[in-house]
């Protein structure tokens, strides 16, 4: 079966390769009709449809966002005033469910980006009580090809032991895992069934941060 948004991911590419080449206002704005069709639109759509079935699958309403494609360069000494990227995200209260698509990455991710000052307390008590399942959670997620970033943190937070068992858990801000993938593999399943299969097995993080928030 052909998936309905199996343009979109070498569209997106397509574009955000070239606009890597030529990125500057001149050249965005001769490509915008390019932009709204085949990026934007298709986007939101795919937003809708994910956003169904992770709410059928949390039992959750999610809210949904596709990021503006202007960056805030206010601050920054990049001036280059477009994003080489299309980042899709749904959201249940704190918990986030991600998707995004560049020229060297296809990319899902969940979990939560940083936990609120009350949220860290409770993941601190929960790593410290509970982080050998938490561990094994995360660890058989890694096995099966999820990737995990390094924790925010050098040293294990006061007041716990610096040798404490659970330091990899203690010393994170916040806990996303994602899975990565190529227009290849896309090719033979479709990129609704990709994602939505990816969003199945991250489900685990998102039940475990779901009593933290």
């Amino acid at each position: 079966m052909t998936d309905t948004f199996d343009t979109l991911v070498p569209d997106a590419r397509r574009f955000l390769g070239d606009l890597s080449a030529s990125n500057n206002r001149e050249w965005f704005t001769a490509n915008k009709s390019y932009y709204e069709a085949d990026l934007k639109a298709p986007a939101l759509a795919f937003l809708d449809v994910v956003g169904a079935r992770l709410e059928k699958m949390t039992g959750a309403p999610v809210e949904t966002k596709l990021f503006r494609p202007h960056r805030d360069v206010r601050f920054s000494k990049d001036k280059t005033p477009y994003h080489t990227h299309l980042h899709m995200l749904w959201s249940q209260g704190g918990l986030n469910w991600f998707f995004g698509v560049a020229p060297d990455y296809i990319s899902v991710g969940a979990g939560v980006f940083g936990f609120d000052k009350d949220a860290l307390v409770r993941w601190r008590e929960a790593a410290d009580s509970n982080g050998g399942a938490i561990a094994a959670m995360i660890a058989t997620l890694t096995d099966n090809g999820a990737r995990l970033g390094e924790p925010e943190l050098k040293r294990v937070p006061a007041p716990f032991d610096k040798d404490h068992p659970h330091g990899a858990l203690l010393r994170r801000k916040g806990l996303t895992l994602w899975f990565d993938t190529d227009e290849a593999a896309l090719k033979k399943g479709g990129l609704t069934a990709w994602v939505e299969t990816a969003f199945s097995e991250l489900l685990p993080v998102q039940t475990a941060l779901r009593s933290l928030l």
